[in-house]
């Protein structure tokens, strides 16, 4: 019997060990996957992303924003695992704590400093203020967030992901910007449905 008891265990050991070591973008049997209906081999063109022409002698935006070569923007990278991001941080601008639940993501500092920081599943806070050329790598599916704190100069950074459509949760849109009850969100954050309304409204534009 407690043989048969540490096969078990064993056996359910390996296959969670199995599962894991599979997490994340499932593997493709072929060299790449064509476009939806397509039959023969693609040119060039679907392999190339011309989005990122948009920021070439540009001027910089005066809010927090986001370019992306997911997926989703880059139908070639389905099955590759990896994508790409730009974000821009003018003078004094937040990407604010948000999870990407499919990726890592390691952020590279192209220019100006950004401040830094993730949260793991123990509540601690890793933080770090990253000048131009540093490397910071955000552990899959740990809030985090950047912030340019120089009120005068931007930022710009490049995000490389681990996955060709990480996804991103917002964390104060999901919690806030949802269908959560209010009385559920009020006794979770420890306070009155008033301060849980008047925190949507200020969210909802």
């Amino acid at each position: 019997m407690a043989s048969k008891l540490h096969f078990f265990l064993l056996l359910t050991v390996s296959c969670a060990s199995l599962h894991l070591s599979m997490a994340g973008d499932p593997d493709i049997l072929t060299d790449f996957i064509p476009p939806p209906g397509f039959f023969g081999a693609p040119s060039g063109n679907y392999f190339t992303f011309t989005g990122m022409r948009a920021l070439v002698g540009a001027p910089f935006p005066t809010t927090f924003k986001v370019l992306k070569a997911t997926m989703i923007e880059f139908p070639a990278l389905n099955g590759q695992s990896v994508s790409y991001s730009v974000l821009q941080f003018p003078n004094g601008t937040v990407n604010p704590p948000h999870t990407h639940p499919r990726a890592s993501e390691l952020l590279f500092v192209l220019m100006g400093s950004l401040q830094v920081g993730f949260v793991d599943t123990t509540n601690k806070l890793f933080t770090q203020t990253l000048q131009e050329g540093d490397i910071f790598v955000f552990p899959k599916g740990l809030v985090h967030f950047q912030f340019n704190a120089d009120a005068k100069n931007p930022a710009l950074a490049l995000s490389a992901f681990g996955s060709a459509n990480p996804g991103t949760v917002k964390v104060p849109s999901a919690v806030f910007n949802s269908t959560i009850d209010d009385q559920v969100l009020a006794l979770s954050f420890k306070t009155d449905v008033a301060t849980i309304q008047k925190l949507k409204s200020g969210l909802s534009g």
